[in-house]
């Protein structure tokens, strides 16, 4: 007794370019090959290649195709009688099975598919689009299979999804939408930073004195002025004073190296720098700070600027000439990581983030009631949303400085202090924020984008009865290009549908729209795709290409390089990268930007940069080089992506291999890369100080760092950062610290300082050594070893 049919895996290959008929012939081939051997169970087949098991997979196949020729039988032989009978399969051991039955009155179909896996929607989606494929392929058997068309209804459905029409004012630059706004909310706070709030008035009359400086000096439409601020009010009166005078303002993070501030300076021809006097890298006021500026720039400061009391009325429209940018010039121009090791400037115009303005404005939402608590750096494109949207809505800005921003424990305090109704950032910002145990007022609302929202981090936010937005968007594409609200149970991350009239498109490598469910290239047209790439038509070009589906012949649509598809609900899910691109705490980084660095020194043969997630959310960047000198050193070589990438571009590990893995076509083996040793040994050789000769607090700071970085041996003279730190595990040590000992410390010491110059911080906290012992104990639970 039993069902003595052996299950023959195929394996095919489909070539999108050749014809239904070529294919056909192909499978035909690979059928009638495979039963040349019909004894050979399939079992014996699973022993045979011995592939590595997956619980969650039926192994070698997931897909399977059954056809059955159920005519004319007889029902006995003999004494032995039979009958048909049907039954229904309730479990399936594939993702998805087609069978038939064909009969003397015709041929019966079912598809079976994992419910966990696929919907009902798209399942119908499958059957209706396999008939749809049978007549077209009868129709036109020569036609190359990529080329065969959607069912129309599906067609129609998919444009339907990817397009968002609405009205918004698309003559106006940024600064007449803020200036029109400001005159009905005069008197209101528009902005708060510490302890100095500016009404309306009173910031627009800040902002007309800088225009008018600039204006003095030359500056209008076609102009970029670097911006190189500390976090603050004057950040965001000179940032509105740059549009005002009708230039393009360009970010120049006072933290970057120097050497990165200066190219960007150059590659963007910058007619002035805006900044505070003494503004110097690494954010310190030094003598020498702006020793990077290319020669002859001209530099304007702030700081006699704005302690110039202000008039008692607003300045006479007379002395500043009418506003000289138009819809279509260029706001700003922010530097991201290239693949060629320098960044490249990304052009926004002010008609895209007028749109992008007023698509918010609507959802996710914003009311002149509102309070939003801004973040972000302003060389991170999200800070256009968190500095201008509270200002196009009559609403209040609350500025956090860089050290509240970067400080879990400051932000959570400055969130209740401030009485703030929104907040937008990155998951890891989220993550850090939760760990102070801070808890969303009533009608809270969050927003999370610059990489991928994890469903553990949105249950926990929803958990605190927020209003919870999941954003997506490339600096290209200005900001954000989709958004959808978190639901309560929401089966799977999605990042909507497209804001206010942009396009979205997922494509297959022919440029043919990806039917329903298809894994596809992600691109996006519409109001707000950017200008281009700053003085880099070749890349610009190979980016941005016209619409093939649009009407209009100047529209434009981005290529993303992300994977995404459409459920059968009409929401996106985001899938990934086709490519090396990767996104660290926010960050978008192109691995060649570091390799290039890595590559300047003529000892380093090959090397490779990549994300390792070896522990859950603990995401690092780490270096893998080849040296033709085995004396190199990885310290070394980290020192030089130190002195030349921001801080979040940094590798937190250099490991130095004979030689890169490769697979049989010769590419790298990601895969096979090790994880990088927790060692300090690269980063000092001499022995580490005897635990008897080491304070009771250095001693408790000790145990902290070897529990977050998974590091054996941590000596006193052991920087945070080159044991493989991150801002991230910086706030967590901080945070564990402070618990046990009620005391906190700034969180810059930890980037530049050694684990005794940290325990410093402490010393006036009196930690007994048999506490000691205990608090070891404490925090070996977490890692699940003895730490003390």
């Amino acid at each position: 007794m039993g069902m003595f049919v052996n299950a023959l895996p195929l394996r095919l290959q489909i070539n999108a370019d050749a014809s239904f008929a070529a294919l056909l012939r192909s499978v035909h081939e690979t059928v009638t090959t495979a039963l040349r051997y019909p004894e050979v169970p399939f079992e014996e087949l699973v022993r045979a290649l011995n592939l590595p098991r997956d619980a969650t997979r039926f192994p070698i196949y997931q897909t399977m195709f059954s056809f059955q020729d159920a005519r004319g039988r007889q029902q006995r032989w003999g004494a032995l009688e039979h009958e048909m009978i049907h039954v229904t399969q309730p479990h399936l051991a594939e993702d998805v099975a087609l069978w038939f039955l064909e009969k003397s009155d015709g041929i019966v179909g079912a598809l079976n598919y994992r419910t966990d896996l696929i919907d009902a929607g798209s399942a119908t989606l499958l059957q209706e689009r396999f008939e749809d494929l049978l007549h077209n392929v009868i129709a036109a058997p020569l036609q190359a299979l990529a080329m065969i068309a959607l069912p129309a209804a599906e067609r129609e459905c998919l444009m339907r999804w990817g397009s968002n029409p609405q009205l918004f004012p698309q003559s106006l630059s940024i600064d007449a939408l803020l200036a029109h706004q400001a005159l009905t909310c005069g008197a209101r706070v528009a902005v708060r930073d510490g302890a100095i709030a500016l009404t309306y008035a009173e910031l627009m009359q800040h902002v007309d004195a800088v225009a008018l400086a600039l204006r003095a000096r030359g500056i209008g439409a076609g102009d970029r002025v670097g911006l190189g601020l500390q976090r603050g009010h004057a950040m965001l009166t000179a940032l509105l004073g740059i549009l005002r005078s009708g230039a393009a303002y360009v970010p120049l993070d006072p933290s970057y190296p120097p050497s990165r501030l200066s190219y960007m300076a150059a590659d963007a021809a910058l007619a002035l720098l805006l900044t505070n006097a003494g503004t110097g890298s690494g954010g310190a006021d030094t003598s020498d700070g702006l020793a990077w500026m290319p020669r002859l720039l001209p530099v304007m400061t702030l700081d006699a600027l704005l302690a110039t009391p202000l008039p008692a009325a607003p300045l006479p429209n007379t002395l500043l000439p009418a506003v000289a940018a138009s819809a279509d010039a260029i706001a700003y121009v922010i530097y991201t990581s290239g693949s060629t090791g320098t960044p490249k400037g990304v052009q926004v115009t002010h008609r895209a983030v007028v749109n992008f303005l007023s698509s918010m404005r609507r959802q996710p939402g914003i009311s002149a009631t509102d309070r939003l608590l801004a973040v972000t750096t302003l060389s991170f494109d999200i800070a256009v949303l968190e500095l201008l949207l509270p200002l196009a809505a009559g609403a209040e800005v609350v500025l956090a400085s860089r050290e509240q921003a970067g400080d879990a424990q400051a932000l959570a305090t400055l969130l209740v202090d401030s009485g703030a109704t929104m907040m937008q950032a990155t998951p890891a910002t989220w993550h850090m924020l939760l760990t102070t145990g801070w808890t969303a007022p009533a009608g809270f609302r969050g927003l999370v984008g610059g990489e991928a929202l994890a469903p553990t981090l949105a249950s926990a936010l929803l958990a605190q009865g927020m209003e919870l937005w999941n954003m997506y968007g490339p600096t290209e594409t200005t900001v954000w290009s989709t958004c959808w609200r978190v639901p309560a149970d929401p089966g799977g991350m999605r990042i909507g549908g497209p804001i206010a009239n942009t396009t979205l498109r997922i494509l297959n490598p022919q440029g043919r729209l990806c039917p329903i469910g298809t894994i596809g290239e992600l691109w996006i047209g519409g109001a707000g795709v950017s200008a281009g790439y700053l003085h880099q038509p070749a890349l610009s070009a190979a980016r941005f290409i016209a619409d093939p589906f649009a009407a209009d012949a100047s529209a434009r649509l981005y290529r993303t390089g992300d994977l995404a598809r459409w459920h059968s609900d009409g929401s996106l899910e985001h899938l990934g990268r086709n490519d090396d691109q990767i996104k660290v705490r926010g960050f978008r980084i192109e691995p060649g930007d570091i390799e290039a660095v890595l590559m300047r020194d003529t000892a380093v043969a090959r090397c490779i940069v990549v994300a390792r997630q070896d522990t859950p959310g603990d995401v690092r960047l780490v270096a893998y080089v080849v040296a033709h000198d085995p004396q190199t050193s990885a310290a070394t070589l980290r020192a030089a992506c130190i002195a030349a990438l921001p801080a979040y571009m940094v590798p937190q590990h250099v490991v130095l291999l004979p030689a890169l893995p490769t697979l049989p076509n010769g590419k790298i083996d990601r895969a096979a890369l090790p994880p990088p040793a927790r060692s300090t040994s690269e980063h000092r050789p001499d022995p580490t100080l005897p635990v008897e000769l080491m304070s009771a607090t250095e001693l408790l700071l000790q145990a902290v760092w070897q529990n977050l970085l998974q590091t054996p041996a941590i000596r006193v003279q052991d920087n945070f950062f080159d044991l493989g730190g991150h801002s991230l595990l910086v706030m967590q040590a901080i945070q564990a610290m402070a618990v046990q000992t009620g005391k906190r410390v700034n969180p810059g010491r930890f980037i530049f300082e050694s684990l005794r110059q940290v325990a410093q911080a402490y010393d006036d906290i009196a930690i007994e050594k048999p506490r000691v012992g205990l608090i070891g104990r404490l925090f070996s639970g977490w890692s699940g070893k003895e730490t003390s």
